[in-house]
């Protein structure tokens, strides 16, 4: 038979790409799959084999199946029928948030995104605007933490550089999980954060149905041994000072905290400081009730100029505009050792008694960062010219006072990495920083803090105000 049939275009054009997709869902996309998963477990057990903590199966859970764990984990589902009941909802609409909390929040760690491209970034830009220095105080303590436990970095909130800064320098240890603001829910950075391993948090969220999905999230996380980093402030601090603890996250990992079976819960102090904080001025100005909010344009625009000038700067240039940054690890706090030292077992209490010592422990750790945050050139030399704010001083004055304070804090114990050789040129560098960014007047060789620039020398200055002034 010689009969033939004819298909309209539109037809046939749909057969084809039917059968396009067909083979790509059918052959090509399972092939890939299996390549990228082979390539990544290829580099988890490459990693793994250096890594002083490694990497954790929960980690490596699929995102899908985290969901549902939190979902239908025990609490969440009490939580969800109270939470029907008390607002007259259907138990499935209710289910429906639960689930868009669960996906919101829950991580899609990458190894090969974290290790590969992630670390990269993170080195680079940091190298790129500072120069980077790490101080491990407590060696030997931090070596002896038991590599089954879970690891806590419990930091100070310096600058968005802080989940930069700390992730490049921990990177050949282990890989860390951030709690992050909702300022990074954007596209396609989201993408990017979650899949190094960050969770999104509502910082201030008051809903009690969300508060319970986090919650579960942090805990089973902690169980896991997931190493997590912590911002025990809550936010930025925007006058330089270090602000009150909050206790919500640390109440989250411990509140069914057994410690006779549970493994042990480090808590690792972690001191930040920088010489210049990219985001100084505008922090500084949230202080100022009066002042304009900014546009979206303004902030678009001035982002790309910083990112252009920075760019086309040379390294001796960079370094002389953003200086040092300085990351001390201190003391870890065993929770193991801290429930047999208070007698208290935070799975049988209640929960006003349970925040009792959660609070407690919240600010031993506050006063634990505090003695490990570096002590840098810009904040001695804002700490000297605050001090002396109405006077027109000649700069080997300055200097010789911020050599006097320098070695009045080392006789503190202050964490200062300064030496005798090194210190004129350092002092240099700070005063020239701050002439370059306009923050202090000249005449006839004398040098004054400029009055408009009294709210930055203080932000930078109080970052070590918790050693008492300079002029005392």
């Amino acid at each position: 038979m010689e009969n033939s049939i004819t298909l309209p275009f539109w037809l046939f054009a749909t057969l084809v790409v039917t059968a396009a997709l067909l083979i790509l869902d059918r052959i090509l996309f399972p092939g890939l799959r299996w390549f990228l998963r082979r390539r990544v477990n290829r580099l988890i057990e490459e990693v793994n084999t250096r890594l002083d903590i490694e990497i954790r199966p929960f980690q490596r859970t699929r995102k899908q199946a985290l969901v549902d764990q939190l979902v239908y984990d025990d609490k969440v589902v009490e939580t969800m029928n109270s939470y029907a009941a008390e607002h007259n909802m259907p138990r499935e609409v209710v289910q429906a948030k639960v689930m868009r909390y669960a996906q919101e929040i829950a991580p899609s760690f990458n190894a090969y995104v974290y290790f590969r491209f992630g670390y990269w970034i993170a080195k680079r830009l940091g190298r790129l605007l500072y120069r980077v220095r790490v101080g491990l105080t407590n060696t030997d303590q931090l070596k002896s933490i038991a590599p089954d436990s879970s690891v806590v970095l419990v930091m100070n909130h310096r600058s968005n550089m802080d989940y930069v800064l700390v992730s490049f320098l921990v990177a050949e240890r282990t890989a860390l999980s951030y709690a992050v603001g909702e300022w990074a829910r954007i596209w396609p950075l989201q993408t990017l954060i979650k899949s190094m391993g960050a969770f999104f948090v509502r910082r201030d969220s008051r809903n009690a149905l969300y508060r319970r999905v986090l919650e579960r999230y942090v805990n089973l996380a902690t169980r896991a041994g997931v190493v997590q980093a912590v911002f025990l402030e809550g936010g930025l601090s925007k006058d330089g000072k270090l602000r009150q603890p909050r206790q919500g996250f640390l109440d989250y990992m411990l509140r069914d905290y057994h410690v006779d079976i549970d493994r042990d819960v480090v808590l690792v102090p972690v001191g930040i400081n920088y010489d210049r904080v990219v985001e100084d001025v505008s922090l500084v100005r949230k202080l100022d009730a009066s002042a304009e909010r900014r546009s979206l344009w303004f902030v678009v625009k001035t982002t790309v100029g910083f990112i252009t000038r920075v760019l086309l700067m040379g390294r001796k240039k960079r370094w002389l505009r953003f200086g040092y940054a300085s990351v001390n690890f201190g003391q870890p706090i065993s929770i193991k050792q801290y429930c047999d030292e208070q007698g208290v077992d935070f799975s049988k209490i209640e929960q006003s008694e349970r925040m009792t010592y959660v609070e407690k422990l919240s600010h031993r750790l506050m006063q634990e960062i505090e003695q490990v945050i570096p002590i840098l050139p810009m904040a001695l030399m804002c700490e000297i010219m605050l001090d002396n704010q109405q006077d027109w001083l000649d700069e080997l004055v300055l200097k010789s006072q911020a050599a006097s304070r320098i070695e009045a804090l080392r006789n503190l114990g202050a964490p200062i990495d300064l030496s005798a050789n090194a210190c004129e040129g350092v002092l240099n560098g700070a005063l020239t920083m701050l002439k370059g960014r306009g923050f202090i007047d000249t005449k006839d060789g004398l040098l004054r803090a400029r009055p408009e620039s009294l709210d930055l020398i203080k932000y930078y200055a109080n970052s070590i105000s918790h050693w008492g002034s300079a002029a005392a």
